[in-house]
């Protein structure tokens, strides 16, 4: 079975309130697990639960896990120094990422440890931390077979393509449409995906105003995951001015353009705690 659940969903920086209590206030953090492999994406600040959570479950027993990052943008790594396995001997971390975008990877990450920000220095955690920049864009953690593509962001910035014998998932968490919308190598590259979890930050009138920020909009989501041929989307990378109300709004809106288009996709907003599992058929619940 593989299953996946959202730890973060949010973009551009934390926000903690009532207003975004539902769908949950922490940045960008995916687990995916397949087998006994365990896969998490990116290490924003829904990292920091995540831990809590793996530590609570495996408990003095040794943790092996893999972190794929898109891009060292600080809402995408600065759940990293409060992911407590790594202050665990028994943990073994293995980061896997593209360059940074102006240091190395292994720097940019070791850099937000320094002592002008953080008491703890890299070089101290106790962990089994291994950071590697991929060379190739096709490789295999486990029985998970990863794909990753360039998106369109300022910087170094991947999306990736994750697929095993019970299901495709794509995740792109920061990327904004090409010029003109018709994306051929994106289409492919997602095509007939179970799940893609795609950056829907603003609505068109937004977008507007924001071209060339890297970010995407919900009428384009809804457009590409009818091209491909996406069963389920999910509308992710949360802008910080929008609450839960606006949020509601979001979805009730891509479901309506996907009914004038008479399509199939089904399309909600990732939110914290919500599991997906794939298998015979794409099943989400609440945990």
């Amino acid at each position: 079975m593989l299953r996946l659940k959202f730890w973060g969903v949010r973009g551009s920086i934390p926000t903690p309130g009532r207003g975004t209590a539902h769908f949950g206030g922490n940045t960008s953090c995916v687990e995916v697990r397949s087998g006994d492999d365990i896969i998490i994406l990116d290490a924003g600040t829904g990292l920091r639960p995540l831990g809590a959570a793996l530590l609570a479950e495996f408990k003095d027993s040794p943790l092996n896990l893999t972190l794929l990052l898109t891009h060292t943008h600080w809402d995408h790594i600065h759940g990293l120094p409060f992911f407590a396995p790594i202050y665990n001997p028994s943990c073994r971390l293995r980061i896997l990422g593209c360059e940074g975008a102006r240091k190395g990877l292994a720097e940019a990450l070791t850099g937000q440890m320094e002592s002008t920000y953080f008491p703890v220095p890299f070089a101290k955690v106790p962990g089994n931390i291994e950071v590697d920049e991929f060379k190739e864009l096709n490789f295999e953690i486990g029985s998970v077979l990863v794909r990753a593509h360039r998106a369109n962001h300022p910087g170094f910035c991947v999306g990736y393509r994750l697929f095993s014998p019970d299901g495709l998932v794509c995740f792109f968490p920061d990327t904004e449409p090409r010029t003109g919308g018709d994306d051929r190598e994106m289409i492919e590259f997602i095509r007939d995906a179970d799940v893609l979890i795609l950056d829907s930050q603003y609505d068109r009138e937004e977008y507007k105003a924001h071209f060339g920020w890297g970010h995407g909009c919900v009428d384009d989501s809804v457009a590409l995951g009818l091209q491909a041929n996406i069963k389920k989307l999910f509308l992710f990378h949360h802008d910080p001015d929008h609450d839960d109300k606006r949020l509601a709004q979001f979805v009730k809106h891509a479901r309506e353009l996907v009914a004038a288009r008479k399509g199939k996709l089904k399309v909600d907003a990732a939110r914290e705690g919500l599991t997906v599992q794939l298998g015979e058929k794409v099943r989400t619940e609440f945990m």
